[in-house]
């Protein structure tokens, strides 16, 4: 806490509230720890996806695929730029968009592929970028909940043309609110970001295009660069609580545990299991004290917003099945054994008893 306040005291006192030097340091640092050339700090994870598209050209009338599990921000991102978002369904063991899906959504109009690093396990980044290749489609990772994840030995992010993160507090590597960044080798494509993120500006007062009020915050940046050095050491105690919730679990026929990809080394941002009468459980296991939670239990195709595209119930089958099973236990660097125990007993106690075969596999 010291640090973070003599942190705080440096920005305020040199009124490095918006971008800075601060932000140019984290920058580097991030990239770095990536092993990427660029990153370019934003407001949020949405602003990164949103301006990476925005500066590959993505524009009304063009279609982006995605996948429907991903957090709402995604979708809105494509939205913003005028594109249309395009859905494929996802692999039932990785919870990551299904590559064998892929091909058969791609149009005249697709202009861009965003796969989603789904609760800190990277995509099927191999077969997504030979498509992307062949199409001449670029490839931009939502690695948002995957900081440090890596796959083949290559962190999050740099596999595509653009990896975007969110640093919101939630996240394996957090800010004092909301903050966002993109990595990339390509200086073009920084120096667009950077105009994008700053009104449009190529130098002050110089307006080379429309862009947003989309810069980090100093003080984001400042904290962030205190907390960096600590990610390696957090995700490691994150992947020992997950073995140690595996091990436990290891003989309950009712949980289908997450699976860890071949040539994965997931950041384990959320554990998450498929149980039946998931929401029955989630409210079983509140009322003894262990509160879990539910990500994304409606898909974005079945979401209000996105009832113009069209899409119904059935139309993403593993995804909607999936949306209905999945349950996230507690996962922080700082749970004790004692404590996972504890939620693993739990959850035996809330779990329906079974009367056939589960009904998740």
């Amino acid at each position: 806490m010291p640090e973070l306040m003599e942190a705080f005291r440096q920005v305020t006192e040199s009124s490095a509230f918006a971008g800075g030097p601060y932000v140019t340091r984290f920058e580097s640092e991030f990239a770095a720890y990536c092993g990427s050339r660029y990153a370019v700090g934003v407001g949020s994870g949405t602003d990164a996806v949103w301006l990476s598209l925005i500066a590959l050209g993505v524009g009304p009338g063009d279609e982006v695929i995605t996948a429907p599990n991903a957090f709402m921000g995604i979708a809105e991102a494509i939205s913003l730029c005028g594109a249309r978002p395009v859905f494929v369904d996802i692999d039932e063991g990785s919870y990551t968009l299904d590559p064998r899906q892929l091909e058969a959504a791609i149009t005249l109009r697709t202009q861009a592929i965003v796969p989603s690093h789904t609760f800190g396990q990277m995509a099927d980044m191999d077969p997504i970028l030979k498509i992307g290749r062949r199409y001449g489609t670029p490839v931009v990772e939502d690695a948002c909940q995957a900081h440090g994840a890596e796959n083949k030995g290559r962190k999050a992010g740099t596999m595509g043309v653009a990896g975007c993160f969110s640093f919101g507090p939630g996240h394996n590597l957090g800010a004092f609110g909301e903050a966002g960044a993109v990595i990339t080798d390509e200086q073009e494509l920084r120096a667009k970001i950077q105009m994008l993120r700053d009104h449009g500006q190529a130098g002050m007062h110089l307006h080379s295009t429309i862009g947003w009020n989309a810069q980090m915050d100093g003080i984001q940046g400042a904290f962030l660069s205190l907390k960096l050095p600590r990610l390696d050491s957090a995700n490691n105690s994150r992947r020992a609580h997950a073995r140690l919730y595996n091990e436990l679990l290891a003989d309950e026929l009712r949980v289908v545990r997450p699976a860890v990809a071949p040539h994965n080394k997931h950041a384990c941002h959320i554990y998450a299991v498929r149980v039946p009468d998931r929401d029955g459980v989630l409210e079983r296991m509140a009322e003894k004290g262990v509160h879990c939670a539910v990500h994304y239990p409606v898909p974005i195709h079945l979401q209000k917003a996105y009832a113009f595209l069209g899409y119904g119930p059935g139309s993403f089958p593993v995804t909607e099945r999936c949306a209905h099973e999945l349950l996230s236990l507690p996962m922080y660097p700082e749970l004790t054994s004692d404590q996972i125990q504890y939620v693993v007993a739990t959850l035996k106690e809330c779990l329906p008893h079974p009367t056939k075969s589960p009904a998740v596999s």
